[in-house]
């Protein structure tokens, strides 16, 4: 996929990938991966920047965990982020049936 494409769409993608429940890092990565049929294949220095964003933001929180030895930060959909994925889901239907009206079946005219 173009990265152009992406933009401005990285944000709600992950917060709707976190709604189910928390993830780790490389899980957020793997969810995109595996919910997208594999179209959205991201770098790891696409992903973790916008999760520290988000963060930023308030729209996710996280906490430290050791699996097996290992620490590693999971990630997890906050009340905000809850709500901002709602408006973003609203603004997706209303450009995606937009987009769709136009190049699923063509420009139409307006009557002369």
């Amino acid at each position: 996929m173009r990265p152009e494409l992406l933009k401005g769409h990285l944000d709600a993608l992950l917060l709707a990938v976190l709604e189910p429940g928390p993830q780790h890092g490389y899980a957020v990565i793997e969810s995109l991966r595996a919910g997208s049929d594999g179209t959205l294949d991201l770098p790891t220095g696409t992903v973790y920047p916008a999760l520290h964003r988000l963060e930023r933001a308030g729209l996710i929180g996280s906490d430290w965990e050791t699996v097996g030895g290992r620490r590693r930060r999971t990630y997890r959909l906050t009340g905000a982020g809850q709500a901002a994925l709602g408006e973003h889901r609203a603004l997706w239907d209303e450009f995606s049936a937009a987009v769709t009206a136009l190049l699923g079946s063509g420009i139409r005219r307006a009557p002369a």
